[in-house]
């Protein structure tokens, strides 16, 4: 695979963000993550843990599955 997990999981978190109609920031508070800090994981610049990629997933109504997969 040419991109990095970390690449493929932000490109999921962006796509099903935008499918939600949801910011950055809205995201990020109903994860009860720094705005910022997300913003560098949904830009794939960052690893970041099982945890928060579980507030996200919930923030965005969506199962971890749909931000993990990687095809």
């Amino acid at each position: 695979m040419d991109s990095s997990y970390k690449e493929v999981y932000g490109k999921n978190i962006k796509k099903l963000r935008e499918k939600a109609n949801l910011t950055q920031a809205e995201v990020a508070r109903k994860a009860e993550i720094n705005s910022n800090y997300f913003a560098v994981i949904e830009r794939g610049e960052v690893t970041t843990s099982p945890d928060n990629l579980l507030k996200i997933s919930k923030a965005l109504g969506v199962d971890i599955s749909e931000i993990i997969k990687t095809k």
